[in-house]
């Protein structure tokens, strides 16, 4: 298990102390936070905003979330920062499903998520104010906004809650959360990993000795779902995978292809190398669906 993972989620005696003693920064952090969202300027946009959040960072099924509600709608825009993106500034990922840039550009998430949602535009933009402007623009009819709850605007708050918790409940650097896990409360959907939603994962193109290759936020959440795999490599969230590396560790492990998530193989697929896929559905209540589809219904009456 990496270092952070351990620290985070099954810490040893010398990281438990090294959280606690963390603890004075964790208050800092949480404090500026919360003033930096109530202290931001309140924005309504007059169109329907669906923000997909959560309060630990990463893994909580943010991408997959989205991308299995909005292909539900007409006429939507994804907006996300592209993190780990080599672009800068406000970025069009994809236009009503064509493909405006590569990955490097887009960031992988952003352009798993042009990928998938073949009905909807994707925008990338630090400033998300600029990229909900430029969504109106394109003609959105409602917006689904990646990692959105600590804008101060008019909006649907969903918080997603993942089923593993970090050990601490701390902000970070003590802990795992952006802000403080009461805030919880605060959503207007709070959606529940093995309530609300439950994920079903199958692996496509499976191979006889496949090697887990993964840069992903929480790889151990991937343990329920792996088949036999003669490997693993895990690297940190959003790393970019080096080629030549790749070939070595194939040969070490004499492995018949990578076993990967969808959010690596967008990164892996001009390689030449032979994937395995985790593809993953998620099954979302009917009672989540139904409010999101009351909260866009009543601005198209108004």
């Amino acid at each position: 298990m990496r270092f952070i993972d351990s620290y985070f989620y099954n810490p040893t005696f010398w990281q438990k102390v090294l959280s606690l003693t963390l603890l004075p920064l964790s208050f800092l952090y949480a404090i500026s936070a919360l003033f930096r969202r109530k202290l931001s300027r309140y924005y309504d946009f007059n169109l329907p905003i669906i923000s997909v959040g959560n309060l630990v960072l990463g893994g909580s099924g943010k991408t997959p979330f989205i991308i299995e509600v909005a292909k539900r709608y007409e006429k939507v825009v994804i907006i996300s920062r592209g993190y780990k993106r080599q672009s800068k500034g406000l970025l069009i990922v994809s236009l009503w499903g064509e493909l405006q840039c590569g990955e490097k550009e887009s960031g992988d998430e952003a352009y798993l998520l042009a990928k998938s949602v073949k009905n909807a535009s994707v925008i990338v933009s630090k400033n998300r104010v600029e990229a909900i402007e430029k969504a109106k623009e394109l003609g959105a009819k409602c917006i689904f906004l990646d990692d959105g709850f600590r804008f101060n605007f008019k909006k649907l708050n969903l918080i997603l809650q993942p089923k593993l918790k970090p050990y601490f409940p701390f902000p970070i650097p003590s802990g795992m959360y952006r802000e403080m896990p009461y805030l919880y409360k605060s959503a207007d959907l709070l959606v529940r990993e093995g309530i609300e939603y439950t994920r079903e994962v199958a692996v496509e193109n499976e191979s006889e000795r496949m090697l887990l290759l993964t840069a992903i936020a929480n790889p151990s959440r991937l343990d329920e779902f792996l088949p036999k795999v003669v490997g693993k490599i895990t690297l940190r969230d959003h790393a970019r995978f080096d080629e030549e590396f790749l070939k070595s560790q194939i040969a070490h492990f004499q492995a018949t292809s990578f076993l990967v998530t969808t959010k690596d193989e967008v990164k892996l697929q001009d390689m030449g190398f032979q994937l395995s896929v985790l593809r993953l559905k998620l099954h979302i209540k009917d009672e989540v669906l139904q409010a999101i589809d009351s909260y866009i219904k009543s601005f198209r009456e108004k």
